[in-house]
């Protein structure tokens, strides 16, 4: 059935996906892009069956042939396996609800997904990149705070742009970050970023506050707390300067970065998952694949039978 002739969502399907999505806004504090995200996987499905109740009547066949639509489509994997997640999400509020029997997904196998590897910079490009804003500067002096210390310590952006001043300890040359689920670690910063930290706060962040107050350690101008998509452009500003392709890089590379130039000095996987706050170990282990990367390409390159 082509998109444009998709019909409108049943009255009874939107009742049904907004209840769902109330209880797990309820529950878990459904974000609203992941809810916009929600409604419109499961609408898909309820609109590509054209029948009223569509989502409550659904059977497992029916989901199998909505998956092998999508994949025929053009639609990815990893895009089916996320849709194939919100209907498990949403089957098994039902179930729980008594509005269904049994969950339609309960024996669907998850697609196949590639296993991507991380997109490092080399350390050369690293060192470009930290060294191009202009530290005279207080945007410049912040910029450069941000950046060695997320590739010093391998923050998520997320948790780069939500540390609070307070959970710096410049004694102790540490931070206290609170990452996923909640979960606390303390992660050192080095004597580099250290030693820009103590700059900014020194120099550059009583200048962008201009008068204002937030706990937050990074500010733009006028005092308001940095967020995810002004660092995403610092860095692809930054980038530019260092002679880096922007489209090459984002802020979650110099996570990866980070962890990649660890483990190829030596680290020890246990400790590179406390410090990457991964709660499992098999989410560190993918950085192995970089590095088996990176030796077979010295060994094609070098070897003379490579």
């Amino acid at each position: 059935m082509a998109a444009c002739a998709l019909p409108k969502l049943s009255a009874a399907d939107v009742m049904v996906i907004e209840r769902y999505l109330d209880a797990a806004w309820a529950e878990t504090g459904l974000s609203t892009a992941s809810r916009a995200s929600y409604h419109r996987d499961l609408g898909g499905f309820a609109r590509w069956r054209g029948q009223d109740d569509a989502l409550l009547r659904a059977t497992a066949p029916q989901i199998s042939d909505y998956l092998a639509h999508r994949s025929r489509s053009g639609y990815s994997p990893r895009s089916n396996a996320r849709l194939l997640s919100a209907m498990r999400g949403f089957f098994s509020w039902c179930v729980r609800q008594r509005l269904r029997d049994a969950d339609p997904t309960a024996l669907l196998g998850s697609p196949a997904l590639p296993r991507l590897l991380p997109k490092a910079l080399t350390e050369t490009q690293v060192t470009a990149l930290l060294t191009a804003p202009d530290v005279q500067t207080p945007v410049g002096l912040r910029d450069r705070a941000m950046l060695e210390l997320m590739y010093a310590t391998g923050l998520r952006v997320s948790e780069l742009v939500g540390l609070p001043a307070q959970a710096v300890n410049l004694r102790q040359g540490a931070v206290r970050v609170t990452g996923k689920g909640g979960r606390e670690r303390l992660v050192p910063m080095g004597q580099e970023a250290q030693h820009w930290l103590e700059r900014y706060l020194a120099s550059a962040r009583g200048s962008l506050l201009g008068g204002t107050h937030t706990p937050m350690l990074f500010v733009s101008t006028g005092g308001v707390p940095m967020t995810r998509q002004q660092f995403w452009v610092t860095v692809k500003r930054v980038a530019i300067v260092a002679g880096i392709e922007p489209a090459r890089i984002s802020p979650h590379g110099l996570r990866h970065s980070f962890a990649t130039h660890l483990l190829n000095h030596g680290a020890d996987l246990r400790a590179l998952q406390m410090l990457l706050g991964h709660s499992s170990l098999s989410t560190t282990q993918i950085y192995t694949l970089v590095a088996r990367e990176k030796l077979k390409h010295l060994h094609r390159l070098h070897h003379p039978r490579g």
